[in-house]
């Protein structure tokens, strides 16, 4: 017994607190045992990892405990949201590997909040503003000071549902009007001080349901009343909107309870909960959309997917998997505490996932040709293992011949005796996965610069040989000059040069790493000639690389996902 209550006390550990609060539910058979998320995104903008920390804890609590996550576009604003948000939403999220139940939007329930409205006016607890938003801004006090209250509070009923009816009609300007909630004023929790429930949009279709609605519903009261609609047991949401709870519970029950049940399917006694957990916040980035869009717009990124950008799409294109993100997701965890991870930790994370999984293959940055003096005949066939050590995860075909394409940093004309590498005097070099040689000499330009390398090779030192475990003190990366494919390499590195940029008091565009983006052309092995899109590689020596997505047949581009030097265990 002692054992098993043991074993359970671990067990209770490894939950995160939002898993304590789920397992406490279905033991006491809260909403009949039922567990239902979803995922609720404003179509405004590109997904970016700080929503992956969302999206992984709205599905994977419905994946772990048998419910259902939907997706739900908080579709209310229809002047900052689009269709084509909507789709790399939907394909962002297919891509990390998650499936939703039902599509829904907020739009679907523009009736019914609509009627809610006109209900909270008919009943006194709503009424129409007519102040500009910088006065009852003026009016809502502070957190030691009650609010003063709008002159139009106390407006008859008749005349707010007049008003209001008008504002749908599209008789009202944009901006002059606005329903507001009549609560308290003095309430500690300024989010109850009347707080605005509609305002007129005209300016913009909706990307839904074009200009039938003039008046749109905001946050605070769509948001729990669509997850009331749908049924949604766990309405989870970062810290943020912690000090919205209270504001959501009103809404809920001014139309839950077995006056309202008709609303929901799922009875007198269903509401939903909403929890909150802590944001995710990186080093050496932002993830503000306002300013990720003022990045795209001002040309100081290529665009959303940019692979310097924390978007979902970015992360991909940099050649980021689904695995190592969520892996990253389980490493940082969910706590009541906001803080911020070191971007180490997710470079660590693609590094660990990638170095099990991608080919080896050799790519000279730097190069300068190397002449084996003593080689006849017009070249062989290299089989080497993509992993060494792994033939289970097979081999690839490297062409070898008498010229070849080496690193100029490999070769030095006068070396002392701490340079393993190439230099003339009798040291020998193995060539990967083939031959011993050794320097001869080399040949400059008139500007003194190394044209070229003179090497004599052993060919019976070929690896895999007999002869070919003699042992080395260097061993150099190669490619054969005549079946070498040139390669446009973007070394990407973090898009800002300070650690937390959003702390930061000067433009945020002022803090923008010169050097994020370096463009080489590499000279890489001939296999990569048939790379496809999205291909992971380790180029030895270099870093672990990925086909990006702009790359063709006759033009291939690679972008670097991360360094092979990993600084974050240290």
């Amino acid at each position: 017994m002692a054992l098993l209550e043991h074993n359970m006390e671990e067990q209770e550990k490894s939950l995160n607190f939002i898993e304590q609060i789920v397992e406490k539910d279905l033991a006491e058979g809260v909403n009949d045992g039922r567990i239902q998320t979803r995922f609720p995104p404003e179509p405004n903008g590109y997904l970016h990892i700080g929503h992956v920390k969302a999206i992984c804890m709205d599905f994977g609590i419905a994946e772990k405990y048998n419910g259902v996550c939907n997706l739900r576009f908080d579709d209310t604003n229809p002047a900052k949201e689009d269709t084509e948000y909507v789709e790399t939403i939907e394909r962002d999220i297919a891509w990390l590997g998650f499936k939703w139940g039902k599509i829904f939007y907020a739009s679907d329930y523009f009736q019914q909040l609509y009627d809610l409205a006109i209900m909270f006016i008919k009943q006194g607890k709503a009424y129409v503003d007519e102040q500009t938003a910088e006065q009852i801004a003026e009016q809502k006090g502070t957190p030691t000071e009650p609010g003063v209250a709008s002159p139009y509070r106390d407006r008859p009923i008749e005349e707010n549902l007049r008003l209001f009816e008008a504002m749908q009609r599209g008789e009202i300007e944009e901006g002059k009007m606005v329903l507001r909630a009549k609560i308290d004023m003095a309430n500690p929790n300024m989010h109850f001080r009347d707080p605005i429930m509609y305002r007129i949009i005209t300016s913009h279709p909706h990307h839904r349901t074009g200009t039938k609605w003039k008046v749109y519903p905001m946050y605070d009261f769509a948001h729990g009343q669509s997850d009331y609609f749908e049924g949604v047991t766990h309405s989870i949401c970062t810290l943020e909107f912690e000090v919205h709870r209270p504001l959501y519970d009103y809404f809920i029950d001014q139309f839950s309870g077995p006056n309202f049940c008709g609303l929901s399917p799922y009875g007198p006694n269903y509401r939903p909960k909403q929890r909150e957990f802590n944001r995710l916040n990186i080093t050496y980035t932002v993830m503000s959309k306002r300013k990720m869009l003022q990045l795209v717009k001002e040309g100081l990124v290529a665009g959303w997917d940019d692979p310097r950008m924390p978007t979902v799409c970015g992360l991909r294109r940099r050649g980021y998997t689904p695995s190592a993100i969520r892996t990253f997701m389980d490493k940082i965890g969910y706590t009541k505490v906001e803080g911020m991870i070191d971007q180490g930790l997710l470079e660590h994370t693609i590094r660990e996932d990638l170095k099990e999984t991608a080919p080896r293959v050799c790519a000279i940055f730097d190069p300068v040709k190397l002449v084996i003096t003593n080689y006849e005949g017009d070249g062989e066939t290299i089989v080497a293992e993509n992993i060494d050590g792994h033939p289970e995860l097979g081999t690839r075909e490297m062409q070898f011949g008498k010229e070849l394409w080496i690193e100029r940093g490999d070769f030095l004309e006068e070396a002392d005796n701490k340079f393993y590498r190439l230099s003339p005097g009798g040291r020998e070099v193995r060539l990967k996965a083939s031959y011993i040689i050794q320097a001869t000499g080399c040949e400059k330009d008139a500007n003194g610069n190394i044209t070229t390398v003179y090497a004599t090779y052993d060919p019976n030192s070929k690896s895999g040989t007999e002869g070919g475990n003699r042992k080395t003190k260097a061993t150099i990366n190669w490619v054969e000059c005549k079946s070498a494919v040139d390669a446009e390499v973007r070394l990407y590195d973090r898009l800002f040069a300070v650690e937390n940029p959003s702390a930061d008091e000067r433009d945020f565009r002022e803090l923008l790493n010169p050097d994020s983006l370096k463009v080489v052309t590499a000279k890489v092995e001939a296999s990569l000639a048939k790379a496809k899109m999205q291909d992971h590689f380790q180029l030895l020596k270099q870093g672990y690389f990925v086909v990006d997505d702009d790359s063709k047949p006759e033009h291939l581009i690679l972008n670097r996902t991360c360094s092979l030097k990993d600084n974050y265990l240290k």
